[in-house]
């Protein structure tokens, strides 16, 4: 290692995307056999806790772009599992619910995707598990503060 490179062994940033590799792997496991992606996944839950968002909201929440995100809720609203107003009322936004179809897909998915955060939280205890919530709350604020002034 150069004396300017990062030493990865040490590094907490690298240690953080290895985890989200994992846990993403991990997760697209448990969800293949229900013919989901994380994404698909993703965008289902976010709907259940915030019904009506639009196509860009779903794509922030999902950490894809808006053009991936129509191609699945197209997908999504072909298998009855959302549906979408053919025109908007305002502007351009086309609001998303699930269906009771798109409820159901769901409820299989979460308890699939929870066996998953339990497996990956069985050896912490309560208060590690909040205090790890906490860390990593507390680095993505920062992140996003440093955001502000670009």
């Amino acid at each position: 290692m150069s004396q300017d490179g990062v030493d990865l062994d040490k590094s907490l940033g690298y240690l953080l995307k290895e985890a989200s590799s994992a846990l993403r792997v991990a997760m697209e496991e448990v969800l293949r056999p229900l013919g989901m992606t994380v994404t698909h996944y993703s965008c289902l839950e976010l709907l259940a806790q915030r019904p009506g968002l639009s196509n860009s909201e779903l794509a922030r929440g999902t950490f894809i772009t808006r053009q991936s995100m129509n191609v699945l809720l197209q997908t999504l609203e072909r298998e009855g599992h959302v549906t979408r107003p053919a025109e908007a009322r305002v502007g351009k936004v086309l609001p998303t619910r699930l269906t009771p179809r798109g409820r159901k897909k769901l409820e299989k998915a979460t308890v699939a995707v929870r066996s998953v955060e339990v497996r990956m939280l069985g050896g912490l205890t309560d208060a590690e598990q909040s205090g790890a919530f906490r860390i990593l709350q507390s680095m993505i604020d920062s992140l996003r503060d440093g955001d502000d002034g670009a």
